[in-house]
């Protein structure tokens, strides 16, 4: 594994977390399934996006606001 896959599968786990910390109902494989799913998740595999370099909250303000109003800005 690359410097830049080690990124973006820390990122995956990071936002799982935080979906968790916003909906403890889930369960880690049901927060991992929905980033898994998302555009934003898209977004985050393209290198050219560079949303891999971003924080963690940063990136999960895109996955928030996608799943509140079913896309991303």
């Amino acid at each position: 594994m690359n410097e830049k896959e080690q990124m973006k599968f820390d990122m995956v786990k990071n936002l799982a977390i935080m979906l968790i910390a916003d909906n403890p109902n889930l369960s880690m494989e049901q927060a991992l399934s929905t980033v898994l799913n998302s555009d934003t998740y898209q977004r985050l595999l393209r290198d050219a996006t560079g949303l891999f370099h971003q924080s963690s909250g940063y990136v999960y303000s895109f996955l928030d606001n996608e799943l509140k109003t079913g896309s991303v800005k």
